[in-house]
């Protein structure tokens, strides 16, 4: 019982993960550094980021100066073939099975409540994969999509959740 009292004292955490005592914050637009990406996607991961933010903690995004800050680049936006099948000729080109979408956003953020939180140029990436028999165009904003939901999960948990 007193070791539950004198934890209790110690750590701040919520239900909704939060381990901030700040109250805002505040996201620069993301820019999008790549060559293969759309034009707006750097607009819309940072509204992603925003939304985010909004919807899993109780913190209010702020135009400019937030106790908490955000900015970054979208790095790298990547197409690969992985999961190599054999022709079974030796006329024939081996054709990778698979197509991987990289995503990669560096990030620089800034807590003012608690400095040390603090990190500069840390890389936050994920990818998913999809069959080469699919069209890129009609699967990119649903890859898109997870992929972001990923990173926008470790973006968290590495800021304001502290983990």
């Amino acid at each position: 019982m007193v070791l539950c009292v004198m934890l209790q004292g110690c750590i701040h955490y919520s239900m909704s993960g939060v381990s901030t005592t700040a109250t805002n914050i505040s996201v620069d637009q993301f820019f999008n550094n790549t060559e293969l990406a759309p034009a707006n996607l750097g607009a819309e991961f940072t509204n992603k980021v925003k939304d985010y933010f909004i919807q899993n903690s109780n913190l209010s995004v702020v135009a400019e100066n937030g106790q908490l800050a955000l900015e970054g680049v979208i790095t790298d936006y990547r197409l690969a073939p992985i999961a190599p099948t054999a022709s079974g000729s030796s006329a024939r080109v081996d054709q990778a099975a698979l197509t991987r979408l990289t995503i990669s956003v560096k990030i620089n953020y800034t807590d003012t409540v608690e400095p040390k939180n603090s990190f500069k140029d840390r890389t936050f990436s994920f990818y998913q994969d999809f069959d080469n028999n699919q069209d890129f165009q009609a699967v990119q904003k649903d890859l898109e999509k997870k992929i972001f939901e990923q990173i926008l999960i470790d973006l968290f948990n590495a800021t304001i959740a502290n983990w």
